[in-house]
């Protein structure tokens, strides 16, 4: 008895976090370059003392789904997509390096380009600042160039180029606020390799409607598993009534 209820409730508890990632993914079904997290269940042993007789299920993040999303055309000069494999860089908010693939980009009101979040994007060089300007185009390599303002519009200056890297997937972490960093917390290298396509978003990778499902077969899952919990409780009960009787 007691076998099958440790192993529904420790299946129970998995379930659950296995919902979380789900519906984090569903959240963000809709957020530029999302990238969804993969989770997968696993059976372990029960270590320590004594002899090998339970079992438990695990809910284990296998990393990310590096599918790159759809390309959406908005004609914004500001938006800006990775064509294939690559990343923008961008200073996180303690000032180190990291990783996006979220092109919808903006110049605030000192002339730095940031992120829709409001995070510096970075240059070889460091954050990009651009001076005023009458107009503003970002090139396929990442090169800002702009028209000064007051300037003819066949005056045309280069004030930087965005950092775009594009190191291996295996070497890349997620952190808490969704950017990604070198694992080493090395500073990725500038990849000439790696294009961007202007006027354009890149959606969200995640597949809503596979998500859905999903959402529908964990929450199967768990009550099953919560009621095995339940029979196993009234087996014992009806046992220990049949002892007494004895």
């Amino acid at each position: 008895m007691d076998r099958l209820a440790y192993v529904a409730m420790s299946g129970a508890k998995e379930t659950l976090r296995a919902q979380t990632a789900n519906a984090h993914n569903l959240a963000n079904a809709s957020t530029t370059g999302f990238r969804a997290d993969l989770t997968a269940f696993m059976a372990r042993n029960v270590t320590g003392p004594g002899l090998p007789s339970r079992a438990y299920a695990t809910a284990s993040t296998l990393g990310w789904d590096s599918t790159s999303g759809s390309i959406l055309q908005t004609g914004r000069d500001l938006d800006v997509a990775i064509k294939g494999p690559g990343w923008i860089a961008v200073q996180d908010s303690s000032g180190k390096e990291a990783y996006t693939r979220a092109g919808d980009l903006q110049v605030d009101a000192t002339g730095q380009l940031r992120t829709t979040a409001g995070l510096p994007v970075l240059g070889d060089a460091g954050p990009l600042i651009v001076p005023p300007s009458a107009s503003m185009q970002i090139g396929s390599d990442g090169t800002v160039s702009i028209v000064p303002a007051g300037q003819k519009a066949t005056t045309i200056a280069n004030v930087g180029k965005i950092k775009l890297v594009n190191p291996p997937d295996t070497a890349l972490e997620r952190g808490s606020d969704g950017l990604f960093r070198l694992k080493s917390g090395a500073d990725a290298e500038s990849d000439p390799a790696v294009h961007i396509v202007t006027g354009a978003l890149e959606s969200s990778n995640v597949n809503a409607a596979a998500a859905m499902v999903d959402m529908i077969e964990l929450a199967r899952r768990f009550e099953l598993q919560v009621k095995s919990i339940k029979d196993t409780d009234d087996n014992a009960r009806a046992s220990q009534t049949l002892l007494r009787m004895v």
